[in-house]
């Protein structure tokens, strides 16, 4: 009796040193699961997919892409946000080595701020974007040529995947004050005076007392008053992109513009009456926006159809190609893209798509280039 009450206070001393041992030792987190993982990148992305640059935006984007790095391929399928997907990162939009920032110092006095949109699509802002941006260097070797993009969203990106930083508006003019710019003259690649336009004009009157600024016209000059109001810069562009399309004619050429809510719109409609003007039957103007009205996907669908046209090419009428033609124009896999809008329509015999941004034209880059010229000529 006296040996079994030994043996069981042994059992519990040993019973009592494994729990204290238990209680002692750190207890191992379980494994995140791969929706996990793929939900807490998404959320680094959405962080940094806004309008708005701020103190920590530098570290978001660094965050955002080596949480991306640490997927495997198939944790990366499952990354899906509110804004953020597979492609933000994963997606192939060309090199961006091709590509200039344009974002020195060592300005000088003179500097020349060529403001975009801007594009996270890396061949189409090389193309498009540098392509104008080339032009107007070697049209003016007297002054620094700069960039700036308006759009923070597209910055991010940028940032965050290439590890190429852009300047913003407020940055692009910050740089010039500290390099002691006297003169500068701001280039939009805006296609109209729309509402970009004015919120460029916005920004740069608040710099206006440390520089003389003068701002020059975009692509397609001043809008006009009604739709019979084009211009020498309007039938500049159009026989460009036409010529540059080069679609028979038995073939409808569509042209996609983004399209506003602005006063402006009305540029949609002259460029269509300067198309009508210039006798090229088989072209139509659109934009993704659907403004002014008659310029929606439909109507021009049923504009294509009225006219005969069997055969249809679609291409934007945008300085850029970026994510507007590449998607909205040209995803097959989009119900609502245009090509997948006008294949439903089973109506055309064949549908091409030409993803090129007006940028990349030589005409349209003599143009920002003259336009460029007479800003500087007015500064005398």
């Amino acid at each position: 009796m006296k040996n079994a009450k030994i043996i069981i206070s042994m059992l519990l001393v040993l019973v009592l040193a494994f729990s204290f041992a238990a209680c002692g030792k750190k207890q191992e987190p379980a494994a995140k699961t791969d929706e996990e993982l793929a939900a807490e990148v998404a959320e680094l992305i959405d962080k940094i997919y806004v309008q708005e640059r701020t103190e920590t935006t530098d570290a978001d984007c660094e965050a955002a892409k080596a949480a991306w790095d640490a997927l495997t391929d198939a944790q990366k399928e499952l990354v899906e946000g509110e804004e953020a997907d597979p492609d933000y990162f994963g997606r192939d939009t060309g090199d961006a080595s091709k590509d200039d920032p344009r974002n020195a110092d060592g300005i000088g006095e003179k500097e020349l701020l060529v403001v975009s949109f801007g594009t996270s699509f890396n061949e189409s802002r090389a193309n498009d974007i540098k392509g104008i941006e080339d032009a107007l260097a070697a049209a003016f070797p007297d002054w620094s040529v700069r960039r700036a993009f308006t759009a923070q969203i597209i910055i991010n990106h940028v940032q965050a995947r290439d590890g190429e930083k852009i300047d913003n508006v407020e940055q692009a003019l910050e740089r010039a004050v500290a390099n002691g710019v006297k003169t500068l003259v701001v280039q939009p690649t805006h296609l109209m005076h729309g509402a970009e336009y004015d919120e460029l004009c916005e920004a740069l009157a608040k710099y206006e007392d440390k520089m003389t600024i003068k701002v020059a016209e975009p692509l397609l000059g001043e809008v006009g008053a009604d739709t019979s109001a084009i211009n020498a810069d309007k039938e500049a562009v159009a026989k460009a992109v036409v010529a540059a399309a080069a679609a028979p004619e038995d073939t409808a050429l569509v042209l996609m513009g983004h399209g506003t809510a602005h006063v402006a719109k009305i540029t949609y409609s002259q460029m269509q009456a300067q198309m009508d003007k210039l006798g090229y039957k088989n072209v139509f103007i659109g934009t993704v926006e659907g403004e002014p009205e008659e310029t929606a996907c439909e109507e021009v669908i049923k504009a294509v159809q009225a006219a005969g046209f069997k055969k249809v090419i679609l291409r934007p009428l945008m300085v850029v190609a970026g994510d507007h033609a590449n998607n909205d124009m040209a995803d097959p896999e989009d119900e609502e893209s245009w090509l997948s809008m006008f294949t439903a329509a089973n109506a055309f015999d064949s549908i091409e798509t030409q993803i090129a941004g007006l940028g990349r034209l030589p005409e349209v880059q003599a143009l920002y280039v003259q336009h460029t010229q007479d800003a500087i000529n007015s500064l005398q």
